[in-house]
């Protein structure tokens, strides 16, 4: 049926599904189809939710614990929280400084909703998370993306944060480890960001900390409000359970920051989703409160993975792949790719079309251009041992067929 009448709001002119969820969709049409697809597109952790947790759930669904909560959070889950940012990140909050969503991801949507007027900017060190930038447009903002360099560990330098600010910026987005690169700020390179917000008190910050416990090497979890607690003023710590705790479906996000905006958040989550599911509160109750071992075991396994990605990718002519120090994705670059030729005589001209290729070859990967930095791509490393070995082993042979002017 063709509806000729219907007509989208302006908001979302710009604004399409995201490219992730569209390409992962098509790969996953094209094995229901029959094609044998190895998928590295997920954005989740594939171990499953931890007993501990299930069970708590369990018990929440026979006590009857199905109604509806407080509008941010039930009291114990607040608690809980708060107590998770004492412990891990010597932050303190009461408890109009929490809220509890439906996913980190509508904490984000909260605050920009609440905040920006038309034409305020929001800095978004790239590569970044995708949704980022739609958020930022769908609320009325300006996302400016700031390209962050792979020599300087694909991390925003304060030379680009000072550049990048301008009288309309609102926010910085920062996102550690991040997504895709799996880079990692240390305590220095937060300090010496801050040096630079010191200088600009109107720049509000955003520091996304959902890979919090996904970290590699010993390499210590550093967040903006510990590092420089004199500008926690205008900080929002977001964090939640989806990656730490093999939970995305419970669909459980909290954040910790000034009461003023949180309040403003509160406002925006009445008029949404109101309260998140009383079920997936209680089971992030027993996430936060309970044994960091299950952690400890999937950061283990995500660790040896993550060598023999990168020992593969860089292995392979024309591709490169710098050593992530947490999350679960490997950005690999294929600058030396752009300009091959397929047997069938096609032009690689970008990493969109480069992943379009190895589709051909069954797996599934995400163009850097999705993450606002060309050309790499990404993979995610979150699935079975047995299909990174067959995706990678695809990759090299999918590799091995083009022809560049060093061939």
């Amino acid at each position: 049926m063709t509806d000729t009448a219907f007509r989208a709001a302006e908001r979302l002119s710009t604004i399409r599904v995201s490219e992730i969820l569209s390409r992962s969709a098509h790969a996953i049409a094209l094995r229901r189809q029959g094609k044998d697809m190895i998928i590295f597109g997920a954005g989740e952790p594939d171990f499953d939710t931890p007993n501990h947790i299930k069970d708590a759930a369990n018990v929440a669904i026979a006590a009857g614990d199905t109604k509806y909560t407080a509008l941010g959070g039930s009291p114990t889950l607040k608690n809980a929280v708060a107590a998770k940012f004492l412990r891990d990140n010597g932050l303190h909050f009461a408890a109009d400084e929490l809220i509890v969503a439906t996913g980190a991801k509508q904490i984000l949507y909260n605050a920009m909703m609440a905040t920006l007027d038309r034409g305020d900017e929001v800095i978004v060190p790239a590569p970044y998370w995708t949704s980022y930038i739609d958020i930022v447009s769908i609320c009325g903002g300006v996302p400016k993306s700031v390209q962050c360099q792979e020599a300087d560990g694909f991390l925003l330098t304060p030379e680009a944060l000072e550049q990048a600010i301008t009288p309309r910026t609102r926010w910085l987005m920062l996102n550690s480890p991040g997504n895709p690169s799996g880079a990692a700020y240390r305590r220095q390179d937060l300090a010496a960001l801050s040096s630079v917000l010191e200088r600009h008190p109107h720049v509000w910050v955003i520091s996304d900390d959902i890979y919090e416990k996904i970290l590699f090497d010993g390499v210590d979890f550093q967040t903006l409000a510990s590092v420089r607690p004199d500008l926690a003023h205008r900080i929002l710590t977001v964090n939640g359970v989806s990656k730490s705790h093999a939970m995305t479906g419970w669909r459980i996000g909290y954040a910790g920051g000034p009461r003023s905006l949180i309040a403003a958040m509160m406002i925006v989550q009445s008029q949404t989703t109101s309260c998140p599911s009383s079920i997936g509160q209680a089971a992030a109750v027993a996430a936060l409160n309970g044994p960091e071992e299950p952690i400890a075991d999937m950061v283990a396994s995500f660790a040896i993975r993550r060598d023999r990605v990168v020992a593969a990718l860089d292995g392979v002519a024309g591709l490169s792949c710098r050593r992530p120090e947490g999350a679960f994705y490997a950005y690999a670059g294929c600058a030396a790719l752009i300009g091959a030729r397929t047997p069938a005589d096609s032009l690689i001209v970008d990493d969109r079309t480069l992943a379009d290729y190895l589709l051909e070859f069954g797996v599934a990967v995400i163009p850097g251009a999705c993450f606002g930095l060309s050309p790499y791509f990404r993979l995610s490393y979150a699935c079975s041992d047995s299909d990174l070995a067959e995706g990678l082993s695809r990759i090299v042979k999918a590799c091995a067929t083009l022809t560049t002017a060093d061939t």
